[in-house]
């Protein structure tokens, strides 16, 4: 059986999320730079098939937190920094997606999805 639209909608949102946790998490971010790797983040990921819009927003005060307590001026980024909001089209489907931290686990999840 041939997934469905709204299937195959969701399944690319989930692809883009991974590739934007994954290939971002660990990047050396500091409060003057956090706003640069949003940008380039949202880029990066509306490069890909599908991909309508990509908002990146990074918790600075969060980030600010963590620098404090550390012997860097910098820290690696993690979920627990991020504010994300994509929109994924495919074949008349719209899928808003967001991601937010549930605990310490970064999770990732359909907020509506419209035929």
């Amino acid at each position: 059986m041939d997934p469905t639209p709204p299937q195959v909608a969701c399944f690319e949102a989930g692809i883009k999320f991974g590739s934007l946790y994954h290939q971002f998490a660990g990047t050396p971010v500091s409060p003057d730079s956090a706003g640069s790797l949003a940008r380039a983040m949202e880029e990066a990921i509306e490069n890909q098939p599908y991909c309508e819009s990509v908002t990146v927003s990074v918790r600075t005060e969060a980030l600010q937190a963590a620098i404090e307590d550390a012997d860097a001026e910098y820290t690696e980024l993690t979920g627990r920094f991020l504010e994300v909001e994509m929109v994924i089209e495919y074949d008349g489907v719209t899928v808003e997606t967001s991601m937010s931290m549930d605990g310490d686990y970064p999770l990732m999840e359909v907020d509506d999805l419209r035929d």
